[in-house]
Protein backbone atom coordinates (compact mmCIF):
# COMPACT_ATOMS: atom_id res chain seq x y z
CA UNK A 1 0.00 0.00 0.00
CA UNK A 2 1.89 2.88 -0.95
CA UNK A 3 1.94 5.75 1.26
CA UNK A 4 2.32 10.06 1.44
CA UNK A 5 5.91 11.72 2.61
CA UNK A 6 2.71 14.48 3.80
CA UNK A 7 2.27 13.89 7.46
CA UNK A 8 2.03 15.28 10.79
CA UNK A 9 2.23 13.49 14.58
CA UNK A 10 2.15 14.77 17.73
CA UNK A 11 2.29 13.62 21.48
CA UNK A 12 2.41 15.04 24.48
CA UNK A 13 4.21 13.78 28.23
CA UNK A 14 3.79 15.23 31.25
CA UNK A 15 6.45 14.64 33.72
CA UNK A 16 6.42 15.60 37.68
CA UNK A 17 8.09 19.03 37.07
CA UNK A 18 8.21 19.38 33.13
CA UNK A 19 5.92 19.41 30.28
CA UNK A 20 7.67 17.76 27.11
CA UNK A 21 5.41 18.11 23.38
CA UNK A 22 6.69 16.17 20.53
CA UNK A 23 5.72 17.53 17.04
CA UNK A 24 6.85 15.65 13.67
CA UNK A 25 6.10 17.23 10.55
CA UNK A 26 6.49 15.77 6.87
CA UNK A 27 6.59 17.36 3.21
CA UNK A 28 7.98 15.37 0.01
CA UNK A 29 11.75 15.37 -0.85
CA UNK A 30 13.86 13.02 -2.80
CA UNK A 31 15.52 11.91 -0.40
CA UNK A 32 15.15 12.04 3.56
CA UNK A 33 15.66 16.16 4.74
CA UNK A 34 15.67 16.20 8.66
CA UNK A 35 15.67 19.17 10.12
CA UNK A 36 15.73 19.07 14.48
CA UNK A 37 14.76 21.38 17.40
CA UNK A 38 15.03 20.59 20.54
CA UNK A 39 16.71 21.88 24.49
CA UNK A 40 20.21 21.91 24.87
CA UNK A 41 19.60 19.00 27.60
CA UNK A 42 18.45 16.67 25.20
CA UNK A 43 21.31 17.43 22.18
CA UNK A 44 23.16 14.39 22.92
CA UNK A 45 20.20 12.56 22.10
CA UNK A 46 20.25 13.78 18.51
CA UNK A 47 21.71 11.16 16.56
CA UNK A 48 19.30 8.79 18.43
CA UNK A 49 16.53 10.75 17.39
CA UNK A 50 17.30 11.17 13.95
CA UNK A 51 18.34 7.06 13.29
CA UNK A 52 14.88 6.41 15.07
CA UNK A 53 13.48 8.89 12.05
CA UNK A 54 15.44 7.61 9.51
CA UNK A 55 14.25 3.93 10.70
CA UNK A 56 10.28 4.69 10.65
CA UNK A 57 9.89 7.22 7.81
CA UNK A 58 12.42 6.76 5.31
CA UNK A 59 11.77 9.67 2.89
CA UNK A 60 10.20 13.23 2.80
CA UNK A 61 11.34 16.67 3.95
CA UNK A 62 11.01 15.98 7.62
CA UNK A 63 11.13 18.68 10.74
CA UNK A 64 11.34 16.95 14.40
CA UNK A 65 10.47 19.32 17.45
CA UNK A 66 10.86 18.69 21.04
CA UNK A 67 9.59 21.21 23.09
CA UNK A 68 9.93 21.16 27.30
CA UNK A 69 7.98 23.70 29.11
CA UNK A 70 8.89 23.60 32.87
CA UNK A 71 5.68 22.91 35.56
CA UNK A 72 7.08 22.60 38.78
CA UNK A 73 9.70 23.92 41.03
CA UNK A 74 12.42 22.29 39.73
CA UNK A 75 14.99 24.93 37.60
CA UNK A 76 18.57 24.72 36.86
CA UNK A 77 19.07 28.92 37.11
CA UNK A 78 20.23 30.21 40.37
CA UNK A 79 20.94 33.70 41.83
CA UNK A 80 24.44 33.34 43.17
CA UNK A 81 23.42 35.90 46.21
CA UNK A 82 27.73 36.45 47.35
CA UNK A 83 28.23 37.93 44.21
CA UNK A 84 24.90 40.02 43.79
CA UNK A 85 25.63 41.21 47.39
CA UNK A 86 29.23 42.31 46.59
CA UNK A 87 27.84 44.05 43.07
CA UNK A 88 25.19 46.19 45.58
CA UNK A 89 28.04 47.29 48.09
CA UNK A 90 30.40 48.17 45.05
CA UNK A 91 27.47 50.32 43.40
CA UNK A 92 26.76 51.85 46.90
CA UNK A 93 30.03 53.30 46.69
CA UNK A 94 29.47 54.84 43.04
CA UNK A 95 25.91 55.96 43.99
CA UNK A 96 23.46 56.63 46.68
CA UNK A 97 20.84 54.58 45.09
CA UNK A 98 17.14 53.08 46.07
CA UNK A 99 18.52 49.28 47.12
CA UNK A 100 15.88 47.95 44.78
CA UNK A 101 17.47 49.39 41.55
CA UNK A 102 20.30 48.85 43.01
CA UNK A 103 19.47 45.00 43.00
CA UNK A 104 17.86 45.16 39.40
CA UNK A 105 21.46 46.80 37.96
CA UNK A 106 23.07 44.04 39.91
CA UNK A 107 21.12 41.23 38.66
CA UNK A 108 22.29 42.09 35.16
CA UNK A 109 26.00 42.15 35.73
CA UNK A 110 28.42 38.91 35.11
CA UNK A 111 28.14 35.99 37.17
CA UNK A 112 25.09 37.25 38.91
CA UNK A 113 23.25 34.58 37.90
CA UNK A 114 24.33 31.19 37.13
CA UNK A 115 22.88 27.93 34.56
CA UNK A 116 24.04 24.29 36.37
CA UNK A 117 24.03 21.76 33.48
CA UNK A 118 21.42 18.92 34.18
CA UNK A 119 22.14 15.44 33.15
CA UNK A 120 19.80 13.51 31.78
CA UNK A 121 17.62 11.29 33.93
CA UNK A 122 18.15 7.95 32.16
CA UNK A 123 13.97 7.12 33.00
CA UNK A 124 12.85 10.28 32.05
CA UNK A 125 14.79 9.65 29.01
CA UNK A 126 13.05 6.52 28.84
CA UNK A 127 9.22 7.70 28.45
CA UNK A 128 10.26 10.79 25.96
CA UNK A 129 11.67 8.09 23.67
CA UNK A 130 7.94 6.61 23.98
CA UNK A 131 6.51 9.38 22.87
CA UNK A 132 8.75 9.90 20.06
CA UNK A 133 7.54 6.48 18.87
CA UNK A 134 4.15 7.38 19.70
CA UNK A 135 4.61 10.22 17.31
CA UNK A 136 6.55 8.63 14.93
CA UNK A 137 3.31 6.10 14.98
CA UNK A 138 1.27 8.69 14.39
CA UNK A 139 2.22 10.49 11.33
CA UNK A 140 2.90 7.10 9.95
CA UNK A 141 -0.81 6.53 10.27
CA UNK A 142 -1.40 9.72 8.71
CA UNK A 143 0.47 8.67 5.95
CA UNK A 144 -1.18 6.02 5.37
CA UNK A 145 -4.38 8.10 5.43
CA UNK A 146 -2.90 10.06 2.83
CA UNK A 147 -1.79 7.24 0.64
CA UNK A 148 -5.27 6.10 0.28
CA UNK A 149 -6.68 9.31 -1.14
CA UNK A 150 -3.82 8.97 -3.53
CA UNK A 151 -4.00 5.40 -4.66
CA UNK A 152 -8.09 6.14 -5.37
CA UNK A 153 -6.79 9.40 -8.12
CA UNK A 154 -4.22 7.19 -9.31
CA UNK A 155 -6.54 4.45 -10.28
CA UNK A 156 -8.97 6.47 -11.61
CA UNK A 157 -6.40 8.53 -13.85
CA UNK A 158 -4.82 5.06 -15.00
CA UNK A 159 -8.61 3.55 -15.78
CA UNK A 160 -9.34 7.50 -17.51
CA UNK A 161 -5.74 6.22 -20.03
CA UNK A 162 -6.76 3.20 -20.57
CA UNK A 163 -10.59 4.11 -21.90
CA UNK A 164 -8.93 6.50 -24.05
CA UNK A 165 -6.34 3.90 -25.46
CA UNK A 166 -9.60 1.73 -25.86
CA UNK A 167 -11.07 4.73 -27.70
CA UNK A 168 -7.45 4.45 -29.42
CA UNK A 169 -7.76 0.87 -30.55
CA UNK A 170 -11.07 1.40 -32.42
CA UNK A 171 -9.95 4.40 -34.18
CA UNK A 172 -7.25 2.68 -35.22
CA UNK A 173 -8.41 0.38 -38.43
CA UNK A 174 -10.30 4.06 -39.84
CA UNK A 175 -6.85 6.27 -39.19
CA UNK A 176 -4.79 3.56 -41.40
CA UNK A 177 -7.87 3.48 -44.27
CA UNK A 178 -7.83 7.39 -44.15
CA UNK A 179 -4.35 7.43 -44.53
CA UNK A 180 -4.72 4.44 -47.56
CA UNK A 181 -6.83 6.15 -49.11
CA UNK A 182 -5.23 10.01 -49.25
CA UNK A 183 -1.94 8.01 -50.55
CA UNK A 184 -3.91 6.84 -52.72
CA UNK A 185 -5.84 9.67 -54.04
CA UNK A 186 -2.50 11.91 -54.22
CA UNK A 187 -0.87 9.33 -56.75
CA UNK A 188 -4.33 9.62 -58.48
CA UNK A 189 -4.11 13.02 -58.64
CA UNK A 190 -0.45 12.80 -60.39
CA UNK A 191 -2.08 11.21 -63.67
CA UNK A 192 0.96 9.20 -63.97
CA UNK A 193 0.72 5.42 -64.47
CA UNK A 194 2.26 3.46 -62.20
CA UNK A 195 2.92 0.11 -61.25
CA UNK A 196 -0.13 -1.50 -59.18
CA UNK A 197 1.78 -3.93 -57.45
CA UNK A 198 5.04 -1.74 -56.80
CA UNK A 199 2.45 1.00 -55.79
CA UNK A 200 0.83 -1.75 -53.30
CA UNK A 201 4.26 -2.65 -51.31
CA UNK A 202 5.25 1.14 -51.51
CA UNK A 203 1.89 1.23 -49.86
CA UNK A 204 2.12 -1.05 -47.40
CA UNK A 205 5.70 -0.19 -46.60
CA UNK A 206 4.68 2.80 -45.81
CA UNK A 207 1.68 2.19 -43.43
CA UNK A 208 3.97 0.17 -41.29
CA UNK A 209 5.77 3.54 -40.24
CA UNK A 210 2.30 4.16 -38.88
CA UNK A 211 1.67 0.93 -37.06
CA UNK A 212 1.24 1.65 -33.48
CA UNK A 213 0.10 -2.08 -32.59
CA UNK A 214 3.04 -2.41 -30.28
CA UNK A 215 2.73 0.55 -28.50
CA UNK A 216 -1.11 0.13 -27.73
CA UNK A 217 0.32 -3.31 -26.18
CA UNK A 218 3.09 -1.78 -24.23
CA UNK A 219 1.14 1.38 -22.65
CA UNK A 220 -1.65 -1.23 -21.54
CA UNK A 221 1.27 -3.71 -20.08
CA UNK A 222 2.50 -0.22 -18.45
CA UNK A 223 -1.23 0.39 -16.97
CA UNK A 224 -1.78 -3.15 -15.76
CA UNK A 225 1.61 -2.62 -13.91
CA UNK A 226 1.09 0.41 -12.45
CA UNK A 227 -2.45 -0.60 -11.08
CA UNK A 228 -0.08 -4.17 -10.06
CA UNK A 229 2.78 -1.70 -8.23
CA UNK A 230 -0.04 0.35 -6.23
CA UNK A 231 -1.01 -3.27 -4.76
CA UNK A 232 2.34 -4.22 -3.52
CA UNK A 233 3.02 -4.29 0.32
CA UNK A 234 5.84 -1.65 0.43
CA UNK A 235 5.55 2.06 -0.79
CA UNK A 236 7.59 2.82 -3.80
CA UNK A 237 6.96 6.03 -5.43
CA UNK A 238 10.45 6.31 -7.41
CA UNK A 239 9.26 2.79 -8.90
CA UNK A 240 5.72 4.15 -9.77
CA UNK A 241 7.44 6.76 -11.05
CA UNK A 242 9.65 4.94 -13.67
CA UNK A 243 6.64 3.18 -14.77
CA UNK A 244 4.72 6.42 -15.13
CA UNK A 245 8.17 7.43 -17.84
CA UNK A 246 7.25 4.28 -19.59
CA UNK A 247 3.51 5.22 -20.32
CA UNK A 248 4.51 8.94 -21.41
CA UNK A 249 6.58 7.32 -23.96
CA UNK A 250 4.72 5.10 -25.44
CA UNK A 251 1.48 7.80 -25.18
CA UNK A 252 4.03 9.90 -27.32
CA UNK A 253 5.03 7.68 -29.70
CA UNK A 254 1.81 7.31 -30.29
CA UNK A 255 0.92 10.59 -31.27
CA UNK A 256 4.03 11.53 -33.31
CA UNK A 257 3.05 8.07 -35.66
CA UNK A 258 -1.12 8.72 -35.81
CA UNK A 259 -1.13 11.39 -38.11
CA UNK A 260 -4.96 11.46 -37.69
CA UNK A 261 -6.03 14.50 -36.11
CA UNK A 262 -8.80 12.54 -33.88
CA UNK A 263 -6.78 10.25 -32.59
CA UNK A 264 -4.32 13.29 -31.93
CA UNK A 265 -6.93 14.80 -29.29
CA UNK A 266 -7.10 11.33 -27.58
CA UNK A 267 -3.15 11.23 -27.06
CA UNK A 268 -3.41 15.10 -25.57
CA UNK A 269 -6.07 13.80 -23.21
CA UNK A 270 -4.09 10.60 -22.27
CA UNK A 271 -0.63 13.14 -21.54
CA UNK A 272 -3.24 15.52 -19.31
CA UNK A 273 -3.93 12.31 -17.81
CA UNK A 274 -0.68 11.09 -17.33
CA UNK A 275 0.51 14.92 -15.82
CA UNK A 276 -2.02 14.65 -13.02
CA UNK A 277 -0.67 11.17 -11.86
CA UNK A 278 3.26 12.38 -12.04
CA UNK A 279 2.22 15.13 -10.71
CA UNK A 280 0.75 13.37 -7.42
CA UNK A 281 3.57 10.60 -7.47
CA UNK A 282 5.96 13.47 -5.80
CA UNK A 283 4.09 13.00 -3.11
CA UNK A 284 4.52 8.90 -2.66
CA UNK A 285 7.03 7.59 -0.50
Amino acid sequence: MIQSMTGYGKSVLQLPTKKISIEVKSLNSKNLDLNTRMPSLYREKELDIRKLIASKLERGKVDFSLYMEITGEETSTQINKTVVKQYIKQLKEVVDGDETELLKMAIRLPDAVTTERDEIDEDEWSQIQTEIISALEKIHQYRLDEGKTLESEFIDRVNNISQLLDKVIMMDPERIEGVRERLTKGVAELKEKVDENRFEQELVFYIEKFDITEEKVRLQNHLDYFLKALKSDDSNGKKLGFISQEMGREINTIGSKSNYAPMQKLVVQMKDELEKIKEQLLNVL
